[in-house]
């Protein structure tokens, strides 16, 4: 079972690049921004496809239902969980479109878009975060390693590897962190 062992280990050691990274002073950052949005009456949205849509979604239930503590549901939504609205614009004005066209509907000045896409390069993430800036929002992108996104985010979390799995893994860590870290902030 060596195999297994290397997985685990090549997951810890992903994390140990991260650690040597600035990636603690941006994820406080991050939490001061969120803590400041959600003071404001502003709202989080999330985008990210296939296994980032599931964490984008994982995060924002995090954020909308609880963490740890029993307390009021702050207003955080997966910008694709609506599967008509979805085959819509996508059948309509092409799948590249489908978060972007999400936002002109729902984003606005102070709002925050947690963009989230391994690559950093998917065609409707990129899309919805130009579309995020030109609303004033603030971007926030987790992604692998050099990337497209960087352009547009105002903070940015990159995973420091190409392994889809592992780039994963760790986006889920830094959601669950800042989850309990605006809630312990908001509610103690």
């Amino acid at each position: 079972m060596k195999e297994i062992r290397d997985i685990i280990q090549a997951s810890i050691d992903t994390k140990k690049e991260l650690l040597a990274t600035d990636v603690v002073e941006t994820i406080q950052a991050i939490i001061k921004t969120m803590v400041g949005a959600f003071q404001s009456g502003n709202q989080v949205l999330l985008c990210g496809n296939g296994g980032s849509a599931a964490d984008a979604q994982h995060i924002a239930s995090e954020l909308s239902g609880k963490f740890y503590k029993d307390r009021p549901a702050l207003h955080a939504e997966a910008l694709h969980v609506n599967s008509s609205y979805l085959t819509a614009v996508a059948n309509d004005y092409g799948y590249a479109h489908v978060f972007s066209r999400a936002l002109e509907a729902k984003g606005k000045k102070g709002d925050i878009l947690i963009a989230i896409s391994t690559s950093g390069n998917s065609e409707n993430v990129l899309k919805a975060a130009q579309k995020a800036k030109e609303l004033e929002m603030i971007v926030i992108s987790m992604t692998g390693a050099h990337n497209a996104m960087a352009e547009y985010a105002d903070y940015r979390l990159e995973i420091p590897s190409t392994d889809t799995p592992r780039i994963q893994e760790s986006h889920l860590l830094i959601g669950h962190i800042l989850a309990e870290q605006v809630e312990k902030i908001l509610f103690e």
